[in-house]
């Protein structure tokens, strides 16, 4: 089980209220939300091994190089060349990421993140190099890319908590995009995606995108259908598709998450016992986190 750690402490920030705070009246809403979450998913789920992919670098230079659109929204404070962009993160929620990487490491979860990448190409990474079934939770659609039902790789959409989940694999994403995993690189660049800063191809929407797809193939199906006088598009398509080839032609490379990032050595599997028990007793106590803490304990023993 790969966990988009950010992703699912951002649902938890918004899920729990900030009323839920330490001895000292720091917020961690996060914190407790997301080791409930953790609890929840492996007493449902009970996958063997278990990791925290993590942000190293939410917005790689080496994107904003290809598209410098990438994220910008996103960005709370420029920085000068060379540095990392500040993410635009709420008050109370940035003190609580210090909190969730201590507990991680206390419990002996993994965590694992690398610069310049992201989550996302931890999760790619991860994913391509598994050797049994994987299940990717997140509450970002753009890991559907690597929903693969041959290799047992589904993605777990939170859709209330993570007590309801949408089971994502092929057969939905059909239904739902109209392609498979590999498909949907494709649909996203074509269609863009205003969270992440990705213009699309003006005039070319989601339906329209899975239209050219289904009748294409892929991308570079379509490209070669533009420079077919015989292909069926409509001249506006044409035009459009025609004009946007320069986007086309690096937008994958901003999509498609990465497979080949070089990861640290760690250990995956699931603890049943605190890697540090002293560590983790002053934590709770610290930040008021004994209860969740104490019920992620009781599943992990299950």
């Amino acid at each position: 089980m790969l966990l988009d750690t950010a992703s699912l402490y951002f649902r938890a920030y918004f899920g729990v209220p900030d009323s839920v705070r330490a001895p000292d009246g720091t917020p961690v809403n996060a914190a407790r939300g997301l080791l409930d979450f953790i609890a929840r998913l492996v007493q449902d789920h009970r996958p063997d091994e278990l990791v925290a992919c993590w942000d190293n670098d939410w917005r790689p230079q080496w994107r904003v190089d290809l598209i410098p659109t990438y994220k910008a929204h996103r960005v709370a404070v420029e920085t000068p060349a060379g540095q990392s962009d500040e993410e635009e993160v709420p008050d109370t929620l940035s003190p609580q990421v210090p909190i969730i990487e201590d507990v991680l490491a206390a419990l002996g979860i993994a965590r694992v993140g690398v610069t310049p990448y992201e989550a996302d190409d931890v999760i790619g990474t991860l994913t391509a190099r598994a050797t049994g079934p994987v299940d990717i939770v997140t509450g970002d659609r753009d890991l559907y890319q690597l929903v693969d039902d041959a290799r047992q790789v589904r993605v777990l959409y939170p859709l209330k908590g993570v007590g309801t989940l949408q089971m994502t694999d092929e057969a939905w994403l059909r239904e739902k995009y109209g392609v498979d995993g590999a498909g949907y690189v494709d649909l996203a660049l074509l269609r863009g995606d205003p969270s992440d800063g990705l213009p699309g191809v003006p005039g070319i929407g989601e339906k329209t995108a899975a239209k050219l797809l289904d009748a294409y193939g892929d991308l570079a199906g379509i490209m070669a259908a533009v420079d077919d006088p015989k292909a069926k598009l409509t001249p506006s398509q044409r035009k459009r598709l025609d004009e946007a080839r320069d986007y086309v032609a690096i937008a994958p490379k901003v999509v498609r998450v990465a497979q080949d990032v070089p990861l640290p050595d760690f250990d995956p599997a699931l603890p049943r016992e605190p890697r540090d028990p002293a560590a983790l007793e002053a934590l709770a106590d610290q930040w008021g986190l004994g209860g969740a803490l104490q019920r992620l304990l009781t599943t992990l023993q299950a």
